[in-house]
Protein backbone atom coordinates (compact mmCIF):
# COMPACT_ATOMS: atom_id res chain seq x y z
CA UNK A 1 0.00 0.00 0.00
CA UNK A 2 1.16 3.53 -0.76
CA UNK A 3 -0.40 6.74 0.48
CA UNK A 4 -0.04 10.45 -0.27
CA UNK A 5 -1.97 13.21 1.47
CA UNK A 6 -1.69 16.96 1.22
CA UNK A 7 -3.61 20.19 1.55
CA UNK A 8 -3.59 22.96 -1.03
CA UNK A 9 -5.38 26.22 -1.80
CA UNK A 10 -7.47 26.28 -4.96
CA UNK A 11 -10.84 25.91 -6.61
CA UNK A 12 -12.40 22.52 -5.84
CA UNK A 13 -13.87 21.82 -9.30
CA UNK A 14 -10.66 22.83 -11.08
CA UNK A 15 -8.51 20.64 -8.82
CA UNK A 16 -10.78 17.60 -9.27
CA UNK A 17 -10.87 18.10 -13.04
CA UNK A 18 -7.08 18.49 -13.24
CA UNK A 19 -6.53 15.31 -11.21
CA UNK A 20 -9.07 13.34 -13.26
CA UNK A 21 -7.36 14.37 -16.51
CA UNK A 22 -3.86 13.55 -15.31
CA UNK A 23 -4.88 10.19 -13.86
CA UNK A 24 -6.95 9.15 -16.89
CA UNK A 25 -4.19 10.16 -19.30
CA UNK A 26 -1.46 8.33 -17.36
CA UNK A 27 -1.84 5.08 -19.29
CA UNK A 28 -4.07 3.11 -21.62
CA UNK A 29 -4.99 0.58 -18.97
CA UNK A 30 -6.00 3.19 -16.35
CA UNK A 31 -9.77 2.98 -15.91
CA UNK A 32 -12.20 4.89 -13.71
CA UNK A 33 -14.08 2.20 -11.79
CA UNK A 34 -16.59 4.45 -10.03
CA UNK A 35 -17.06 7.88 -8.53
CA UNK A 36 -19.05 9.62 -5.83
CA UNK A 37 -19.74 13.31 -5.28
CA UNK A 38 -21.31 14.98 -2.28
CA UNK A 39 -21.80 18.57 -1.13
CA UNK A 40 -23.02 19.78 2.25
CA UNK A 41 -22.96 23.48 2.93
CA UNK A 42 -19.57 24.88 1.88
CA UNK A 43 -17.92 21.45 1.83
CA UNK A 44 -17.60 19.32 -1.32
CA UNK A 45 -16.31 15.77 -1.47
CA UNK A 46 -15.23 13.82 -4.55
CA UNK A 47 -14.21 10.17 -4.38
CA UNK A 48 -12.72 8.36 -7.40
CA UNK A 49 -11.57 4.75 -7.65
CA UNK A 50 -9.25 3.80 -10.51
CA UNK A 51 -7.92 0.46 -11.65
CA UNK A 52 -4.83 -0.22 -13.76
CA UNK A 53 -3.27 -3.33 -15.25
CA UNK A 54 0.52 -3.62 -14.93
CA UNK A 55 2.08 -5.84 -17.59
CA UNK A 56 5.47 -5.99 -15.83
CA UNK A 57 4.07 -8.08 -13.00
CA UNK A 58 0.79 -9.27 -14.54
CA UNK A 59 -1.55 -7.86 -11.93
CA UNK A 60 -3.89 -4.98 -11.23
CA UNK A 61 -3.62 -2.16 -8.76
CA UNK A 62 -6.19 0.35 -7.56
CA UNK A 63 -6.03 4.03 -6.75
CA UNK A 64 -8.54 5.57 -4.36
CA UNK A 65 -8.66 9.34 -4.60
CA UNK A 66 -10.55 11.53 -2.13
CA UNK A 67 -10.74 15.31 -2.54
CA UNK A 68 -12.42 17.43 0.14
CA UNK A 69 -12.91 21.14 -0.41
CA UNK A 70 -14.12 23.79 1.98
CA UNK A 71 -14.07 27.24 0.41
CA UNK A 72 -10.54 27.38 -1.09
CA UNK A 73 -9.02 24.85 1.34
CA UNK A 74 -8.60 21.47 -0.33
CA UNK A 75 -7.50 18.17 1.21
CA UNK A 76 -6.33 15.40 -1.14
CA UNK A 77 -5.80 11.76 -0.22
CA UNK A 78 -4.49 9.16 -2.70
CA UNK A 79 -4.16 5.52 -1.66
CA UNK A 80 -2.73 2.86 -3.96
CA UNK A 81 -3.34 -0.81 -3.21
CA UNK A 82 -3.44 -4.28 -4.69
CA UNK A 83 -0.21 -4.26 -6.69
CA UNK A 84 1.39 -7.18 -4.89
CA UNK A 85 1.87 -10.83 -5.72
CA UNK A 86 1.53 -13.87 -3.55
CA UNK A 87 -0.89 -15.12 -0.96
CA UNK A 88 1.22 -15.06 2.19
CA UNK A 89 3.91 -12.56 1.28
CA UNK A 90 2.42 -9.55 -0.47
CA UNK A 91 5.51 -8.83 -2.57
CA UNK A 92 5.05 -5.60 -4.50
CA UNK A 93 6.96 -4.39 -7.54
CA UNK A 94 5.92 -0.79 -6.88
CA UNK A 95 2.60 -0.58 -8.74
CA UNK A 96 0.90 1.19 -5.82
CA UNK A 97 3.74 3.71 -5.58
CA UNK A 98 3.49 4.39 -9.33
CA UNK A 99 -0.22 5.15 -9.07
CA UNK A 100 0.17 7.47 -6.08
CA UNK A 101 3.07 9.24 -7.85
CA UNK A 102 0.66 10.26 -10.63
CA UNK A 103 -1.35 12.24 -8.07
CA UNK A 104 1.78 13.75 -6.51
CA UNK A 105 3.04 14.96 -9.90
CA UNK A 106 -0.37 16.36 -10.77
CA UNK A 107 -0.54 18.35 -7.52
CA UNK A 108 2.94 19.83 -8.13
CA UNK A 109 1.61 21.20 -11.44
CA UNK A 110 -1.32 22.87 -9.68
CA UNK A 111 0.66 24.54 -6.88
Amino acid sequence: MAKYETTIIGQFDEVVSHLENDISNSGMSMKLVDESNYTIGDTSIAVRVYDKYFMRNGNRASLSLTVVGNNSNIFISAIGAGGGQGIIFNFSLGAEDDMVAIVQKSIVQIE
